[in-house]
């Protein structure tokens, strides 16, 4: 008690709030393309939702690295996540194209918001069930929000890439916004790179791909980045399967009924 008294006074380090910081600059990058949309700025609104998506993968490592995480840094994370990643390219859509089918492209804009608020709620909640076996760390269930509105942008990227009318019509865009809303909330298992490690063979190969990326990411970036939607898009089938492998081999067995006296 007397401990956590002389913590109070002396102040909290400014190292275990730098995950916050970085997740209110999170919604700061989610709210600004909020602006740019509205001011048709299209290109520079999905640049944005990219570095929100970027601080919001770096926050969590940090957060662990230094050992600053926090109820307060989960809770504040989840509802970045919402504003960002649900509410964001919920808004660019319909601004964008849906608009053009009036009431239901409104109505399919509020259903993804909606989509992405239940998934963010359940992995909320699931963070409070009991512990679960280690492997289950390796995936998601579900879409995660960050991919999600990755996913459901894909249309702008390709029109961005292409040009023409055919991706920014409203009725592709309801279909990507209706299929994502509905991987978000399903109960798919998707991979989870949280924990993922580099071999030590492959470090140089992986900064080199890295460097590889970041630059098709300034040469190309509409065309990265649907390439890596494609990619992940494509992972979700190889992701069920992985999962459905390691419940058989590494989940408990179920315990066997206890036989039944006869008479």
């Amino acid at each position: 008690m007397l401990l956590s008294r002389l913590e109070r006074r002396r102040g909290l380090n400014f190292n275990r709030l730098i995950p916050n910081i970085l997740t209110l600059l999170a919604l700061c990058a989610g709210l600004t393309a909020i602006r740019f949309a509205l001011q048709g700025r299209w290109e520079a609104a999905v640049l944005a939702i990219l570095v929100a998506a970027i601080l919001d993968g770096l926050d969590g490592r940090i957060a662990r690295i230094l050992k600053g995480a926090s109820k307060f840094g989960a809770e504040l994370d989840s509802l970045s996540d919402f504003v960002c990643f649900g509410v964001t390219p919920a808004l660019m859509l319909y601004l964008w194209s849906a608009h053009g089918l009036g009431r239901f492209g409104w109505l399919v804009a509020l259903l993804y918001a909606i989509c992405c608020a239940l998934r963010l709620a359940r992995f909320n909640t699931s963070l409070d069930q009991p512990e679960q076996p280690q492997w289950t760390s390796r995936f998601f269930t579900g879409v995660p929000a960050p991919m999600g509105a990755g996913l459901v942008l894909w249309p702008m990227l390709l029109d961005f890439q292409f040009a023409g009318d055919f991706f920014r019509s409203p009725y592709i865009v309801v279909v990507f916004m209706v299929a994502v809303a509905g991987l978000m909330v399903s109960k798919i298992p998707t991979f989870s790179f949280k924990r993922f490690r580099v071999p030590p063979q492959w470090i140089l190969p992986t900064l080199l791909a890295v460097a590889m990326i970041a630059a098709s990411l300034v040469t190309a970036p509409w065309l990265t980045l649907s390439v890596f939607a494609a990619i992940y898009l494509g992972s979700i089938p190889v992701s069920i399967r992985a999962h459905a492998k390691l419940k058989r081999e590494l989940a408990p067995p179920a315990p066997a009924e206890a036989p039944v006296a006869s008479p």
